[in-house]
């Protein structure tokens, strides 16, 4: 089975690191087409064995992308077709179509409540989400949570399969060596309380509330892992709020678990999330975790992962600064993550790819 996965680009947001976690554990040839610009992951990816093919989409009405992407999947002769984010889903699905290309999917990682990648989900979105959405033969959903949501947009249940995302678990265990490599390279001392954010430098991440806790946190220090716009934002406000040499931009980067042993606890406020892929990888690593929304934890059942607690953002400073006061320890992954199991979830992908080829092939002979 050939298949070709469609991404809108590889900057190293949690959309991107899950397909770049996914593509060793599928049982099929895989190839990637990044529309915008690679980004931080695209070497990775290839150094892992898999073709990256750039489209070089200039933006998201550059229609030129359309006969691109058609072009490469006919010389391509791929037998599925995954699409993932919004911009990706608009496109492929129409290209893949024109190419004749046997299936289509797509997996939607980003739809919120009020916005879907930081674009507001106004009826414009919806309606052309759907209309791409028809031109696929199952749209992959990363938790129940997103599952609801495509249906009150419109998408017809026996359209939505859930499949949630998948963690490499033994690649996020607690590394103490990796820990003191990568806090010495980030000039943070061994015996400095950190608490970590992880994900896209957005407005919706709600990561100046870590910032605002800093000034209650004597002697801590913020790491945030990512990029994106609210960087100046977030580094003006530290500097205000007198903070600025205790907040460490790390930036994108391809080594989160060695981030993640660095780290004291993990903060992810955000309230409004499709799946918490942070909050997951962060577990594994065994942190303490305070989140403000996570499917992926309210998925699972009650007190099965006793490391993550929901606290409301008036909570927040007062819960770290009750982590930094008592004990550094590290927790054991609870069991109950097995159900994230990257391994678990290429499985599923890849039965779902060979139970619509088979559909596909059953409905030309008939």
């Amino acid at each position: 089975m050939k298949v070709l996965h469609v991404i809108t680009g590889l900057a190293a947001g949690g959309a991107e690191q899950q397909l770049r976690t996914l593509l060793p554990h599928m049982d099929c040839a895989s190839e990637v087409a990044v529309l915008t610009r690679p980004g931080a992951l695209a070497d990775a990816i290839r150094d892992a064995g898999t073709p990256v093919r750039a489209v070089g989409m200039g933006g998201n009405r550059d229609l030129r992308a359309l006969p691109r992407l058609t072009a490469l999947m006919r010389a391509g002769r791929y037998q599925v077709v995954h699409a993932h984010l919004y911009r990706a889903c608009v496109y492929a699905p129409p290209a893949a179509r024109l190419a004749a290309v046997p299936v289509v999917v797509s997996t939607e990682h980003s739809a919120g409540a009020r916005h879907i990648e930081g674009r507001p989900v106004t009826a414009p979105v919806r309606a052309l989400y759907r209309a791409s959405a028809r031109l696929t033969h199952a749209v992959v959903a990363v938790s129940p949570t997103v599952a609801d949501r495509l249906h009150g947009w419109g998408l017809p249940p026996s359209r939505v399969v859930t499949i949630p995302n998948g963690v490499d678990l033994a690649a996020f265990r607690y590394d103490p060596r990796a820990a003191g490599h990568a806090r010495l390279s980030l000039g943070i001392p061994p015996e400095t309380f950190v608490v970590g954010g992880v994900g896209r430098l957005v407005a919706g991440k709600n990561f100046h509330l870590l910032v605002e806790a800093l000034p209650r946190l004597d002697g801590a220090v913020l790491l945030l892992v990512g990029a994106g716009p609210e960087q100046p934002r977030l580094r003006s406000l530290a500097e205000r709020l007198g903070v600025g040499r205790r907040v460490v931009f790390a930036g994108e980067s391809v080594h989160v678990p060695a981030l993640l042993s660095a780290m004291d606890v993990l903060a992810a406020p955000s309230q409004e999330e499709t799946f918490g892929l942070a909050v997951v990888e962060a577990l594994a690593a065994g942190l303490p975790v305070l989140y403000g929304a996570c499917p992926a934890i309210d998925d699972l059942p009650p007190g099965t992962v006793p490391g993550a607690r929901r606290v409301p953002p008036h909570r927040l400073a007062a819960e770290l600064a009750a982590l930094r006061d008592g004990p550094r320890t590290r927790l054991p992954p609870p069991p109950a993550l097995d159900r994230y199991d990257v391994r678990r979830q290429a499985r599923r992908l890849h039965d779902l790819y060979d139970r619509l080829l088979t559909r596909r092939h059953q409905e030309r002979l008939s």
